[in-house]
């Protein structure tokens, strides 16, 4: 067989599509346009890249941007200020620290300053804690773009086993969490876990989100198993490799070109919820 390519650049252009429509008729019934502000802290060329992306994203649906460039030198209550002055800026729609942040600062700290409701990225530990629950709340990015990737090429959830190698707060875990709201069981694995091979062969859905290159094995996957790799390292490769999955696999995402694109794609679409959401309560 030949698998299901889940095409994340393909969907996330067609939802721009929907999204610049839906900003367009936001403004023109008098709404604000919405914004996203984004901080980076240092100068890493990375994060840097991946900030300049984000911002493009939104020039694309209409939606405004505030970029906010700290040195590397910033202190935790120097950037815990930063966020708070976006915390109170009503144009503000949502709030993006990009991780990582240089080692003096205290991230969670940091991520956990932001308001819940400018929190686009799902980087809180209220939001975290609220998702969970099954209760309203913006899910970390790239889980979130995952979902709505499954659900647009209706992958069966529900009753499946999910293995989920990697744990990290603002992908491994809420992507399990997800998973789970979804009625799949849930297993969680890590680069740690002892029997790795062997869990991962039960899988129907694997999904990779451990940010070492190739730690998961093409063998090791069942044929008909669907598979998502959140990862992405030089070389273009992610964190599975792919040797024989596209004639054994029921799905699989590229790298790149499946999960990068759709976490973007999300961030703006929750920027974008929280703007609708601040024009009600207002």
């Amino acid at each position: 067989m030949s698998a299901l390519i889940l095409d994340g650049k393909a969907l996330a252009k067609s939802r721009e599509e929907q999204l610049h429509s839906s900003v367009e008729k936001l403004i023109a019934d008098g709404g604000r346009k919405p914004t996203l502000a984004t901080i980076l802290v240092g100068d890493d060329p990375a994060s840097a890249t991946y900030v300049q992306m984000k911002i493009n994203a939104c020039k694309r649906v209409g939606m405004g941007s505030l970029s906010i460039e700290m040195p590397a030198s910033t202190t935790t209550e120097q950037l815990l200020a930063e966020i708070n002055r976006l915390n109170n800026d009503a144009s503000v729609n949502g709030i993006l620290l990009q991780h990582p942040v240089p080692d003096q600062i205290d991230e969670r700290a940091c991520f956990d300053s932001i308001a819940i409701e400018k929190d686009v990225d799902g980087v809180t530990t209220q939001g975290f804690g609220r998702m969970a629950m099954g209760e309203p709340a913006f899910g970390s990015a790239t889980p979130a773009g995952i979902m709505t990737l499954l659900r647009h090429y209706d992958i069966p959830m529900e009753g499946k086993h999910a293995v989920v190698v990697g744990r990290s707060p603002i992908l491994g875990k809420p992507m399990a969490a997800m998973l789970l709201n979804a009625n799949a069981t849930v297993t969680i694995c890590h680069s740690r876990t002892e029997d790795l091979a062997e869990q991962v062969g039960r899988a129907d859905i694997v999904v990779g989100a451990v940010g070492r290159p190739e730690l998961i094995k093409a063998e090791w996957i069942k044929d008909g198993a669907v598979v998502v790799d959140a990862g992405y390292h030089p070389g273009a490769i992610g964190d599975i490799e792919k040797t024989g999955l596209e004639n054994r696999a029921a799905a699989i995402t590229p790298v790149p070109g499946g999960v990068g694109p759709m976490t973007i794609n999300a961030l703006i679409s929750q920027t974008l919820d929280s703007a609708l959401k601040g024009r009600e309560r207002s």
